[in-house]
């Protein structure tokens, strides 16, 4: 059974929920609608819904037009078997020390490596982004210097994959993922038994570091966040201020062209930049609290 998508965008962020709210209530109604900023310094906005049937083409012109988007494309979607699709797809990554592979891949893990078995699910950091890889080579050259790191956080874990590379390379570490979303959470958990790290890694939802277990845990020797720009630049104050004397952040999710106003914020909140490391399009910062 086919699906359809019909995606615009416009000016402001107030506009674009608007329009979101307002393709709520079409008949047929949409399956989900989402609102999302583009990062590219334009200050647009993509509204985007799903329908299970076709949608009203002269609602979602009239709509368009009342919040100044762009004319709806409309999209008739196949019916997929996205986690098969993804699993068929995704090969096994290499990460310095780390192996990240799925279950039909469990049979290629070399010796000598830290193998982290990751399932194609609705979480983010499967390790193949290049932000997740990013940070899971920047992770593996402080293990190689030699730096041992007491206090773990990873900050919207999604798949808690970094917090599991934590885990498995310091044994007597306290490590927590946190995830605003409870579905990451519940797959962060399900991937920690998986790789039978139970009792090593603590999952938590949590918006940020709003959370009284990651206050009372801190300060914090590493931190890993691999989100997005604005929500980035909006934790620099928090992240630096849980940040142990001599402890990094290692952060991620943003553009290379979006590193500079990153590494200004952090460096405003009183951290020094140890590195970046771009793969592609996206950047990897590691800074330290002197």
């Amino acid at each position: 059974m086919p699906t359809y998508s019909a995606l615009t965008t416009l000016p402001g962020e107030d506009a674009a929920q608007g329009l979101a709210a307002a393709m709520e209530r079409m008949d047929p109604e949409p399956t989900g609608v989402g609102v999302f900023e583009i990062e590219d310094g334009s200050g647009l906005w993509e509204v985007g819904g799903y329908f299970l049937e076709p949608p009203d083409q002269v609602m979602l012109e009239v709509l368009a037009t009342a919040f100044g988007a762009k004319p709806f494309a409309l999209s008739e979607l196949p019916e997929v078997d996205w986690v098969a699709h993804v699993r068929r797809e995704l090969s096994p990554v290499d990460a310095g020390r780390f192996f990240v592979f799925g279950s039909h891949d469990a049979d290629k893990v070399p010796d000598g490596r830290v193998p982290l078995q990751i399932e194609a699910t609705v979480a983010f950091g499967t390790g193949h982004h290049g932000t997740t890889l990013g940070c899971l080579l920047a992770y593996d050259r402080l293990l190689t210097a030699g730096w041992r790191p007491g206090k773990v956080l990873d900050v919207g874990c999604g798949t808690a994959v970094l917090a599991m590379a934590a885990a498995a390379t310091l044994p007597d570490a306290l490590v927590i993922a946190s995830d605003i979303d409870q579905v990451a959470v519940d797959v962060a958990e399900a991937n920690v038994a998986i790789n039978g790290l139970e009792g090593r890694v603590e999952c938590l939802e949590a918006a940020g570091l709003d959370h009284a277990r990651i206050r009372a845990a801190g300060p914090w020797d590493l931190i890993f966040a691999n989100i997005l720009k604005g929500p980035l630049i909006e934790l620099a104050p928090g992240i630096s201020t849980q940040l142990a004397t001599g402890g990094r952040a290692v952060l991620s999710g943003l553009l290379a062209v979006q590193a500079d106003s990153v590494v200004a914020a952090y460096v405003a909140s009183g951290l020094t930049l140890n590195s970046r490391d771009d793969i592609g399009e996206w950047s990897t910062l590691v800074l330290q609290r002197s």
